[in-house]
């Protein structure tokens, strides 16, 4: 691909953000930022205009997220490969990002080198990871599969990221203290924790929680 010039689209809410990018790519001969876009239903607009060979893409952007636009744009473009380019690598985002078809991951402390390598790389339809998120990948691949949570756990462990003690919680669940524990002592043992603020951590990164 030395001879082609590849076509990037920038999508970032941040206005210096998507100007950082675009600098950084500034001066590369084999890359053209032919648009940029501050939510992901204008980056569909620049998509279909341009048809480039690759959209970075914020993950949390109003009027349309990543994921949506990731998942529309692997939908109506297929040429275009949709790099993640993101400061989130929870568990659940990472997941979210991949499973909505995006070739790659990652995050916004990542080199000018790194950056423009994996601009080519995707434009290639190679899959490319920053090293966090790869750790991540595997590393929840290798975990035991967990049994999930019932909604009465689900339930319970909402009112802990609530703030509320086992009584507050009976009260609002109608169920007695007793009870909670029960469910406590279940949903620690599922998330494989030990406490009660451990709890609400895992099943935010684990997606089983929106804050």
């Amino acid at each position: 691909m030395s001879e082609e010039v590849l076509r990037v689209v920038v999508v970032d809410d941040h206005t210096v953000m998507r100007a950082g990018v675009i600098a950084l790519l500034d001066g590369e001969e084999d890359i053209e930022v032919v648009g940029e876009a501050s939510d992901g239903r204008a980056a569909l607009g620049l998509v279909a205009s341009h048809n480039p060979d690759v959209a970075l893409v914020d993950l949390r952007m109003p009027v349309l997220d990543g994921v949506a636009t990731t998942t529309e744009i692997v939908a109506r473009h297929p040429r275009t490969r949709v790099l993640i380019l993101t400061t989130y690598d929870t568990d659940a985002d990472i997941e979210r990002g991949v499973e909505a078809g995006a070739i790659g991951y990652l995050l916004k402390d990542t080199t000018r080198e790194q950056l423009v390598d994996a601009i080519r790389s995707a434009a290639r339809g190679e899959t490319v990871l920053a090293p966090r998120v790869a750790e991540k990948l595997v590393a929840r691949m290798r975990r035991p599969v967990q049994d999930p949570l019932t909604a009465r756990e689900t339930d319970v462990l909402d009112a802990v990221a609530d703030g509320l003690t086992n009584a507050e919680i009976g009260r609002r669940l109608v169920i007695s203290e007793a009870t909670v524990k029960t469910h406590l002592l279940r949903l620690f043992a599922k998330l494989d924790v030990n406490d009660r603020t451990r709890a609400v951590v895992v099943a935010m990164e684990r997606g089983l929680l929106r804050r």
